[in-house]
């Protein structure tokens, strides 16, 4: 039998998944691919990665060498530039030819710049490949400010992009909101008030018709409104376009509005061509996801190995985060279905939008809309995906207030259901994983690839294999790692009864080899909450992790940020203006802290104890913002200033922070005290917070914001100063006791059996009778406590450790620090954006 020569135009991530699944499908076929890209293909789903610290090697899905273990032929660098369709063959700008039997376009998408006199500019670029990323970094390096045109998926990341440059950063949008496709009018405002308030600031409405010089920056933005933005750099994310100008070239069919037209077989108009991914047009419709493009990838691989699979659309959900905002996008999100109907849940204090679209009988879920908490995300899409009849009261799935939100456990979903949409891994793949002999989360993975995609679906793939290994009574291994068979929560008690104050003595007991990355800060943290010694002690600063091993933040640029306590937020003018000689002396950026608290950027490693000796003289200790350990405790101004306080907020929240400041924990811990229900510190937000009312203070616990935000419950109301503080230490001490490694309050919480009636029993009842010992723990800690600054500044040993040579306390003069932002910002905001309509 005659081997098939397949050719492939495109490699990008669907060229490349679609190269895989062939070359393992064991067809008798030659494959070739050939990409514009001088390089194999990569994450473009994670592109903005690369200005977060990632390196750009990282994002790689292959090399040539995994091409060549495939038996594939790959060329990069070298576009395809002609078909020759009578004799099936492809030629590339080089001039090479290679024969085909079958082609396969994979040729994408490229980004629409709008047709704006000026958008030639040098500084106007492009957000879509690793060598636009080159681009934008290196004009960022003399930019104040950019600006990116398109208020989209694709426009929101590379604002994020922007901002983790240091550049100030604008979006300007053509349509009246954000996401205009994803998200209907609420979600986008919500989306568009969360994204101002971490600092970019939005133009909507915006027509943009001309680009010239600026007056104060190096480009000027004339809008059609008569309105004016100012800029260093403007980066086109507008949109895509299918690149599809060789189907145009050499007669295949396309779309009127663009990609080139294929049948459920994704062939084109020429038999012997396939089309795959954001070029491919289907029944009229672009798909540009990557799960879709795979979905496609994988149907025409699957004909050309001899197979029938077709491609009939698939689901356009989708669940990201945009500025560390999560957002989610289901099905019929703008509710166009005729006769849907819709419940929404808006809460602006919290700056979360929920809205599901069900039939008009409620019982089918036929889209969703979630902006600021995506927790639901996962259940709302098996009710949509899998046609799963919805609860009774449709509006519990996102109202809080309508009762106990209902959930979809993992056990309910059926065996088609989809659990990992980019690699189409269904919940009976992973079933079947599992039965043939998958014992283990990451064995599972490695068989199905579930979760190796976007990562979206790891949660629930967790739940799933726990569930499933447990049904079929296999003990579900919880173990921290392979040198340690037990539990954090397990490992706790061990040190505690057995009285165990080191690793080595912890790992001769209970452990076996010499540690790793996992244990080694785990067993630190937990010697660290139970004895309370410095960290650097010999036995202890082995375990610690870079931050904690100097005691200070590590940024990317290799140098150290300094935040030095400021209990309640409560600071003098004396040490305000210490902190200002000595940013001024040595250089460094300050900014303030979402906690209120000065940060310090900039510092170099041989720098941190003259710095540290300066700020201890002054009478200010550690932070512990390098630590898991608590950080701040948030306040307002209470009663003494604020005409609405009805307690001393401020006091409380010093008084709370200098008792549990140093408390090591399995994360970080934060607090706020407000004085009133106007709730200006925002003590809801946090893993514990205290609100005064008329007779003493109501007490929140297990909030957080950050990365996965949950509203903190009330825990007990009207309680006296003593009690509070009697409550909180039960509380953080039995968390301590009994969460796992890098487990937040909120999220311990979740999991702790019998939730919040529980922990009352536990803390405010003392059901375990421990409650004495619990408060016993905590006075330990509280009275052992030690700056560890100012503890390391009077060990000369200990100080051995910040020194660029072992043998000297001279610098590294080849280690030089390049200053990437400045402190003062170029221009106001009214020199850069001038409103000159007639009648101003």
């Amino acid at each position: 039998m005659s081997r098939q020569k397949i050719v492939v135009v495109g490699n990008g991530m669907v060229g490349h998944h679609f190269v895989e699944a062939l070359a393992n499908s064991g067809a008798a076929v030659d494959i070739t691919v050939i990409g514009e890209e001088p390089r194999p293909a990569y994450d473009r789903v994670h592109l903005s990665d690369v200005f977060a610290g990632r390196a750009p090697e990282a994002l790689a899905l292959a090399d040539r060498d995994t091409y060549k273990s495939w038996g594939v032929e790959a060329h990069f660098g070298d576009p395809v530039v002609t078909i020759e369709r009578n004799k099936q063959e492809v030629v590339t700008g080089l001039g090479r030819r290679f024969a085909y039997d079958k082609l396969v376009l994979a040729t994408g998408s490229y980004p629409f710049v709008p047709p704006v006199p000026g958008h030639e500019h040098k500084r106007c670029l492009t957000y879509r490949t690793i060598d636009d990323l080159g681009e934008i970094k290196a004009r960022a390096k003399d930019s104040n400010i950019g600006v990116v045109v398109g208020g989209g998926l694709l426009g929101l990341e590379c604002a994020n992009a922007l901002q983790n440059l240091g550049l100030e950063t604008h979006v300007v949008e053509f349509a009246p909101g954000l996401m205009g496709v994803q998200l209907d009018e609420g979600g986008s405002r919500m989306l568009r008030r969360k994204i101002e308030a971490l600092g970019v600031t939005i133009h909507t409405s915006k027509n943009t018709k001309n680009i010239g010089k600026g007056d104060n920056c190096a480009l000027k933005m004339e809008f059609a409104d008569d309105s004016e933005l100012e800029t260093d750099m403007i980066v086109f994310s507008a949109g895509i376009r299918p690149r599809d100008n060789l189907a145009r070239d050499f007669d295949l069919a396309v779309g009127e509005r663009g990609g080139i037209v294929v049948d459920s077989r994704l062939l084109t108009t020429d038999q012997n061509i396939y089309c795959i991914g954001e070029s491919a047009l289907y029944e009229g419709r672009i798909y540009g996801l990557v799960a879709p493009g795979y979905r496609m990838a994988e149907a025409v691989a699957s004909q050309i190995a001899g197979g029938v699979a077709s491609f009939t659309g698939a689901d356009m959900s989708t669940k990201l985060k945009l500025l560390g905002v999560d957002v989610g996008s289901i099905g019929d999100a703008h509710g166009r279905t005729p006769g849907s109907i819709s419940f929404v849940f808006s809460d602006e204090r919290e700056e979360v939008y929920k809205r599901i679209v069900t039939s008009g009988d409620g019982k089918t879920l036929l889209g969703a809309v979630l902006v600021g908490d995506c927790s639901g995300y996962d259940s709302l899409l098996q009710y949509h995906l899998n046609a799963i009849e919805l609860p009774a009261e449709p509006q519990g799935l996102i109202a809080p207030t309508a009762g106990e939100a209902p959930t979809l456990g993992v056990a309910a979903l059926p065996a088609t259901a989809t659990v990992c949409s980019c690699h189409n891994v269904t919940k009976g793949d992973i079933v079947g994983a599992i039965d043939g002999g998958g014992c283990s989360l990451e064995e599972v993975k490695s068989a199905t690839k579930a979760s190796t995609g976007c990562g979206g679906c790891s949660a629930m793939l967790k739940n799933l294999v726990d569930d499933e290994l447990a049904a079929r009574g296999v003990a579900v291994d919880k173990s921290i790692c392979e040198h340690f068979p037990y539990t954090r929560q397990e490992l706790y008690h061990l040190a505690r009864v057995g009285e165990i104050k080191t690793f080595a003595a912890m790992a001769g007991a209970h452990g076996k080899g010499r540690g790793c990355d996992v244990c080694k800060p785990a067993i630190a943290s937990i010697m660290a909450s139970l004895w309370n010694e410095h960290i650097l002690e010999t036995p202890h600063v082995g375990l610690q992790d870079t931050n904690d091993t100097f005691m200070a933040n590590m940024q990317k640029d290799g140098t150290y940020s300094i935040v030095p306590r400021v209990a309640g937020g409560e600071i003098t003018p004396q040490k305000l203006i210490v902190l200002g000689q000595v940013a001024q002396k040595y250089d460094l950026y300050t900014k303030i802290t979402g906690g209120q608290r000065v940060d310090l950027f900039g510092a170099r490693l041989e720098q941190l104890p003259e710095i540290w000796r300066a700020l201890v003289d002054a009478g200010f200790e550690t932070g512990h913002a390098y630590g898991k350990a608590l950080r701040t405790v948030k306040s307002c101004v209470g009663s003494t200033w604020c005409r609405y306080g009805v307690q001393d907020s401020v006091g409380m929240a010093i008084f709370i922070e200098n008792r549990y400041k140093g408390l090591r924990a399995p994360h970080k811990i934060k607090s706020a005290v407000s004085g009133c229900t106007r709730e200006c510190a925002e003590a809801q937000s946090k893993d514990f917070g205290v609100i005064a009312t008329e007779n003493g203070w109501n007490l929140y616990v297990c909030g957080n914001g950050g990365m996965k935000p949950r509203h903190a419950d009330l825990f007990a109301t009207d309680l006296d100063d003593q009690t509070l503080v009697q409550y909180i230490d039960r509380f953080l001490m039995f968390y301590i006791r009994t969460a796992d490694r890098l487990q937040r309050t909120s999220t311990w919480m979740d999991n702790l059996e019998g939730g919040i009636d529980y922990l009352r029993e536990v803390v405010i009842e003392d059901s375990l009778g421990i409650a004495a010992e619990l408060e016993s723990q905590m006075e330990l800690i509280v009275g052992t406590y030690q700056c560890e600054w100012k503890t390391t500044l009077d060990d000369p040993e200990k100080l051995k450790r910040f020194r660029s040579f072992v043998n000297s306390d001279e610098a590294d003069s080849n280690v030089v620090f390049v200053k990437e932002r400045e402190q003062i910002r170029p221009a106001k905001p009214e020199e850069r954006l001038r409103l000159v309509s007639a009648g101003n």
